[in-house]
């Protein structure tokens, strides 16, 4: 039977998930996505994600490969799978792709979105897991310069879960674009690069944090740089104020025209 390959644009809350990846007994995004590909096709249906979110990470434009009966169509397929899918997760678009297409392995860029509240409404109902609900007002001048020493190709090792990569792995990430940015009740930082190691976004949000609320000196983030291990990494941030915002691919991958770039 021949078979096309697609890209499925993914939509998630993650607060009831047990993160990305396929786990025995434990209800996961890939899981839910493969039940119901398997559903439709009849078939035991693999999908391949860009990255593993951690559990209660939300997804805005995770990517995951599929390979499916050639009978599927773009259209089709994403009005079959959202109509099987459970209400936290969805499928915002499907893309077909040339069949050397791999979500994690063809990416060239992930986008990361952190959000911190400062107001009391961040700790309410309708925001306290979306967000940090941080409870007070750090300077913004002081993370905004922590996290202009985040830019650039450097080894990432001490905002790093321990024995997480290979050994012979060298932590290096190309940090591209890294900014803070008020927005209302509170702040936001966007944050891309070429890869991200495990909590990474999350040790370095809680690493900027507290140096904005006073807690550590400025500079932190660059003595951290050079640690050869993550003992001196302040706590992560919560989960649930994180957000894969989308990933980038190189435009040869698509059999149609690829997505826009924002600028």
């Amino acid at each position: 039977m021949s078979r096309r390959t697609f890209q499925l644009v993914i939509q998630y809350d993650g607060g009831a998930f047990a993160g990305w990846q396929r786990q025995p007994a434990q209800r996961t995004v890939q899981g839910v996505i493969e039940q119901g590909l398997t559903r439709l096709t009849q078939e035991h249906i693999s999908v391949t994600g860009a990255g593993r979110t951690d559990a209660g990470v939300h997804a805005i434009g995770q990517a995951a490969s599929v390979l499916l009966p050639a009978k599927w169509e773009s259209q089709r397929l994403q009005r079959a799978l959202n109509a099987v899918l459970p209400r936290d997760v969805r499928c915002a678009e499907v893309r077909p792709m040339l069949e050397t297409f791999h979500a994690r392995f063809s990416a060239t860029e992930r986008q990361y979105r952190y959000l911190v509240g400062t107001d009391p409404d961040a700790a309410g109902p309708f925001r306290y897991n979306r967000e940090w609900p941080l409870g007070r007002e750090p300077d913004l001048a002081l993370m905004q310069a922590e996290a202009s020493s985040v830019l650039g190709a450097h080894s990432f090792r001490a905002f790093a879960v321990k024995g997480t990569a290979p050994a012979e792995d060298d932590h290096r990430c190309d940090v591209r674009i890294c900014r803070w940015q008020a927005r209302q009740g509170g702040f936001a930082l966007e944050i891309a690069a070429n890869r991200f190691l495990h909590h990474m976004v999350r040790f370095l949000v809680g690493t900027m944090v507290e140096v904005g609320t006073g807690r550590r000196p400025p500079g932190t983030i660059a003595a951290l740089r050079a640690a050869d291990e993550n003992r001196g990494v302040s706590p992560p941030a919560p989960a649930c104020g994180l957000y894969l915002e989308c990933v980038t691919y190189p435009p040869h991958l698509y059999l149609n025209a690829p997505p826009a770039v924002a600028a």
